[in-house]
């Protein structure tokens, strides 16, 4: 899916663009998704599990831009890639008023209003959609993360006991979350 690029004013006054992700982002993308990993537990994998190649991000990338059920934006800060999101839609008619969210942001662009604008802009394209609800899983203890999702009108509906295993053995639950439209 395509997304027509908005430009937007971070709260430190510095202009931010989120748009589309395109193939010629694959390597700021690969970097990103190792740094992102290593700044917070709170992503799904650690920075030695990222064996993202330019190449196949790159193809990704491609996918998504044709993709009918599944977008992913970017957004940037000075020609810096800041962080990205996306959204999958449900094609089975019984789902199909659900989507599921994430969103992940390097840590130096965290309290600037970019977690909020993408929220937007995908419940945007959401409700254009026609979309009922919105899903979303995060870590338990991602409390930054928790409040900008309650912020944006999310709720807490279930738990996964034990859905986390870190490296030191210990186990974090998964919180699932819903917005409805």
């Amino acid at each position: 899916m395509l997304y027509e690029p908005r430009t937007f004013r971070l709260k430190d006054g510095r202009e931010a663009v989120l748009r589309t992700a395109e193939p010629d982002d694959a390597a700021q993308m690969v970097r990103y998704l190792s740094d992102t990993a290593a700044e917070t537990e709170f992503v799904l994998r650690y920075p030695e599990e990222c064996h993202f190649t330019e190449e196949k991000e790159r193809e990704l990338l491609e996918g998504f831009k044709s993709a009918p059920n599944s977008l992913m934006l970017c957004c940037f800060v000075e020609g810096q890639l800041a962080g990205n999101c996306n959204i999958q839609f449900n094609d089975k008619i019984k789902i199909r008023h659900r989507a599921s969210i994430a969103i992940a942001l390097y840590r130096a662009y965290w309290g600037l209003g970019i977690g909020t604008a993408m929220f937007n802009a995908l419940i945007d394209v959401a409700r254009e959609r026609g979309v009922m609800q919105l899903d979303l899983e995060y870590i338990d203890g991602n409390e930054r993360g928790r409040a900008l999702y309650e912020k944006m009108g999310f709720e807490k509906v279930a738990e996964y006991p034990d859905a986390i295993r870190l490296k030191d053995g210990s186990f974090r639950k998964m919180i699932m979350m819903r917005k409805v439209l």
